[in-house]
C-alpha cells in the first residue's frame, strides 16, 4: 500500500546507521540534539527533530511517527514550512544559479516525503498555506528536472480526489444524522409503533452482520490518523500564549463515527422493546445474538459491542419474561468475550487473534479487524495523559511518539481493508434512517411491553405517558 510507512515496530524505526551524514553514529548518546538508546531514538529537542525529518541525497526519514505526534506542539502548517525552509536552507535552492546535478539527487527525496504526507494526512491540506508550501518546493526544485512538474501535478491531482472523496464522505454522514434526529423529534409525539421493523428487512443474520461491516469499513475509511493526537491537543506547558487547534478541534469524523456506535445500540434496543408480543421480542433477541456471533466471527468487534451494549441497557434486560424465552446460552459466551474486567483481557485476546489472522490474510475477508473503537481512543487517551510530551529537559519525549504511532499505525492498515461483501442499498439505509427511541421512549415501551415491577417504575412509567403519550 502506498503512502503508508514501511517500519512502524520502534526498533527498526530509527537506526544510527541509517542517519544524516553530517551526524557521528554511536551506539549511545547524543547526536545532534538527539538522544539514542540501544539505537532507537528516544528523546530530543524539537529543532534537531525537524532536522530530522530533512530527506538529503543519501538520507530519506521515516516521515509518519513525527508528523502524527509532532502536532501536540506544532501545528502542521508551521511544521511544513520550517521543513521547506530548511531544505531550501541547506540544498541552496535560494541561488541564483542552481547546482542542477545535486538537486537531481536530492529532489526525488523531497518529492517522495511530500507525498507521503499528504497521501497518509490529507486532511491537513484543506489549509491553504499548505499547498502554498507544496508548490513553492516544486517550483525550486523544477527546473532542475522536466519530470519533477509532472509528479507534481500527479501529487496534486491525487490529493484533490482525495479530499473530495473524503468530504463528499462527511457530507452523507451529517445528513444521515440530522434525518434520524427530526424522526426523533416527531416520533417522541406518536404512540410507540413503528411500521417497519428489523426482520421485515434482513432476517439473515449473516446477511446483516455484513452489512454492518460495511457500514464500519465505511466511516472507518474518513477517520484521518491525526484525528486520534488532535482529540487530545492541550496548550503545550512551555508555550503560555497558544492554544493549538482550538478554533476548531478537526476530529469530526471521529465523533461521527462514536455517534454511529450510539445509534447502533439504540437501534437494537429499539427493535427488542417495540414488538407488542413477548414471543415476537424474543425472537429478534435471539436475532441479534446471531448477528453479534457473526460479527465476532468476521473481527467486527464495534458493531458487536454496540449490539451487546444495547441488549444491556435497562429497559431491554429488565423484559424478564421476555428473557425467559430466549436460548441465553450463545449470549453468554459473547457477553463473556466482551466482558470489561482485567481491562478487557478477553477482547483483547480476541483482537490480537484477529490482528495475527490479517497479517497472513490472503482475502479480504480475512483481512478485516474493526476494533472496538471507544476502547481504542480511551487506550490512546490513556497513553497521552499517562506519558509527559516534554521530559525535564524540555526535550520532546520521542519514545511516546513511537508508541503512539505503533497503535495508530494498526488502526490505519485495518481501516484501509477494502469490504468483501456485497453491499445492499436496502438494508444500509434501514440501517441509518430508522427511528430510534430516544431512552425515554425506550422506558415507555419497555413497560408497555411487561409492567413494572415497584413502586419506582410505576411512577416512572406514569411520568412518561403523561409527558410522551399525554396520557394520565
Amino acid at each position: 500500500q502506498e503512502g503508508m510507512p514501511q517500519t512502524l515496530s520502534s526498533t527498526s524505526m530509527f537506526t544510527p546507521c541509517g542517519f544524516s551524514p553530517h551526524l557521528h553514529t554511536s551506539k549511545e548518546g547524543e547526536q545532534g540534539g538527539l538522544i539514542f538508546q540501544d539505537g532507537n531514538l528516544t528523546s530530543a529537542s524539537l529543532d534537531a527533530l525537524i532536522q530530522h525529518l530533512i530527506p538529503t541525497t543519501d538520507y530519506y526519514p521515516e516521515i509518519f511517527t513525527f508528523v502524527l505526534s509532532s502536532r501536540l506542539f506544532i501545528e502542521p502548517h508551521e511544521l511544513l514550512s520550517r521543513v521547506c525552509h530548511k531544505c531550501i536552507e541547506q540544498q541552496r535552492l535560494d541561488d541564483p544559479v542552481l547546482d542542477k546535478a545535486r538537486i537531481r539527487k536530492f529532489g526525488p527525496k523531497i518529492l517522495q516525503l511530500l507525498t507521503e504526507w499528504t497521501e497518509t494526512f490529507p486532511y491537513d491540506f484543506q489549509e491553504e498555506r499548505m499547498i502554498g508550501h507544496l508548490k513553492d518546493m516544486i517550483h525550486r526544485i523544477a527546473p532542475c528536472d522536466e519530470a519533477y512538474w509532472k509528479k507534481m501535478n500527479q501529487l496534486l491531482q491525487t490529493l484533490n480526489q482525495k479530499l473530495a472523496t473524503l468530504s463528499h464522505g462527511q457530507e452523507g454522514i451529517v445528513k444521515i444524522s440530522a434525518a434520524v434526529s427530526d424522526k426523533l423529534v416527531a416520533f417522541k409525539t406518536k404512540p410507540p409503533s413503528i411500521q417497519r421493523e428489523i426482520l421485515s428487512v434482513c432476517s439473515d443474520p449473516y446477511t446483516l452482520a455484513q452489512q454492518l461491516t460495511h457500514v464500519e469499513l465505511e466511516r472507518l475509511s474518513h477517520i484521518g490518523p491525526e484525528e486520534f493526537v488532535q482529540a487530545f491537543v492541550h496548550k503545550d506547558p512551555l508555550d503560555g500564549t497558544k492554544i493549538f487547534f482550538s478554533e476548531q478541534k478537526k476530529t469530526s469524523n471521529l465523533e461521527a463515527y462514536v455517534k454511529w456506535f450510539n445509534r447502533l445500540c439504540y437501534l437494537v434496543a429499539t427493535e427488542i422493546c417495540m414488538p407488542a408480543k413477548k414471543k415476537q421480542r424474543a425472537q429478534v433477541i435471539e436475532f441479534f445474538i446471531d448477528v453479534a456471533r457473526e460479527c465476532f466471527n468476521i473481527g467486527n468487534f464495534n458493531s458487536l459491542m454496540a449490539i451487546i451494549s444495547g441488549m444491556n441497557m435497562s429497559p431491554v434486560s429488565r423484559l424478564k419474561k421476555t428473557w425467559s424465552k430466549v436460548k441465553t446460552a450463545k449470549f453468554f459466551i459473547l457477553e463473556h468475550q466482551m466482558d470489561p474486567t482485567g481491562n478487557f483481557y478477553n477482547y483483547r485476546t480476541a483482537l490480537r487473534g484477529a490482528a495475527h489472522r490479517s497479517l497472513t490474510a490472503h482475502s479480504n475477508r480475512e483481512k478485516i479487524v474493526i476494533p472496538f473503537f471507544s476502547l481504542l481512543i480511551k487506550d490512546i487517551y490513556f497513553l497521552n495523559e499517562g506519558c509527559a510530551n516534554r521530559l525535564p529537559n524540555g526535550h520532546v519525549n520521542f519514545e511516546k511518539f513511537l508508541e503512539l504511532a505503533k497503535q495508530v499505525g494498526e488502526f490505519i492498515t485495518w481501516k484501509q481493508v477494502e469490504c468483501p461483501f456485497e453491499q445492499d442499498p436496502n438494508i444500509i439505509h434501514y440501517l441509518h434512517t430508522a427511528p430510534i427511541f430516544t431512552e425515554d421512549g425506550l422506558y415507555l415501551a419497555s413497560y408497555e411491553s411487561e409492567s413494572p415491577e415497584n413502586q419506582t417504575e410505576k411512577d416512572r412509567w406514569k411520568s412518561l405517558r403523561s409527558t410522551i403519550l399525554g396520557k394520565t
